[in-house]
């Protein structure tokens, strides 16, 4: 049910954090990866570690919010891997903010590269996979929100209120898709707080902004705020992506994912 050998699969913002620990599960999966990133000499590094393992993987440049980019990424894994199956709509960013300070600059900086450059990549995938597509056998798509989407919390109104975009995205291209004919599914998944570099630097960044004390305070309310008590992994991220890419979810279409120890709910 979990396997997906023979599937080819392009994730966004694959070099690092999560975005490497999705591409690495879905290698271990058994899927042909194509790691896309801006950073070239980090995502060729990742794609050679998985090749490395015994993975089939290559690397392409990617700026999300570049629609040419986008379609020469996609064409260039097509080409790469014979098709494509799977696109994880991982990259995004987060930028810390009060309300009353808002930064206009950090706040087109995330409506770009997290809701236009997810709905670029929405465009891109269907075109794809959709009957008479380069790739045209359908597949899913996995967009990446945040439990930022779910839940208030303070300091982060611009990222939290993008991630929500990528929720009633990944709803709509759902619909579209259905109801087109074209054989994608499109679902989100809910991440926690997971202590990779962009986790941390938020922690930090609740200190600055004068909410907490401490990172280690932030992180412990965090905790707190948690059922299962304790800050989500890579791999919890990463697993709930390689289920929804998979056959196991086969019926399931627009929802969204919630893995975050039960903090949205």
């Amino acid at each position: 049910m979990y396997d997906l050998s023979g599937r080819k699969a392009l994730v966004t913002g694959g070099a690092r954090g999560l975005g490497a620990g999705m591409a690495e599960a879905l290698a271990r999966a058994g899927a042909a990866v194509v790691i896309a990133d801006i950073q070239e000499d980090l995502g060729k590094a990742t794609a050679d570690a998985l090749k490395d393992a015994g993975g089939k993987a290559a690397f392409v440049p990617l700026d999300v919010t570049d629609d040419a980019n986008w379609e020469a990424a996609v064409n260039a894994a097509i080409g790469e891997l014979g098709g494509l199956d799977i696109l994880v709509n991982n990259a995004g960013v987060e930028l810390s903010g009060l309300v009353v300070d808002l930064d206009p600059a950090d706040m087109r900086k995330m409506l770009e590269i997290n809701v236009l450059g997810t709905a670029l990549g929405l465009k891109h995938a269907f075109r794809a996979m959709r009957p008479g597509g380069p790739a045209g056998s359908g597949g899913s798509v996995v967009n990446i929100s945040s439990v930022a989407a779910t839940i208030p919390f303070p300091g982060i109104a611009g990222y939290s209120a993008t991630k929500s975009a990528v929720d009633r995205l990944t709803r709509v291209a759902a619909l579209e898709s259905g109801k087109l004919g074209y054989g994608v599914r499109v679902n989100c998944v809910y991440p926690g707080l997971v202590p990779t570099e962009m986790g941390m630097k938020l922690a930090q960044d609740m200190v600055t902004l004068g909410l907490w004390p401490s990172a280690e305070a932030a992180v412990g309310d965090v905790i707190g705020l948690t059922p299962l008590g304790r800050l989500g992994e890579v791999s919890d991220m990463a697993d709930a992506v390689v289920f929804l890419a998979s056959d196991a979810s086969r019926f399931i279409t627009g929802a969204g994912l919630p893995v975050d120890g039960g903090m949205g709910m």
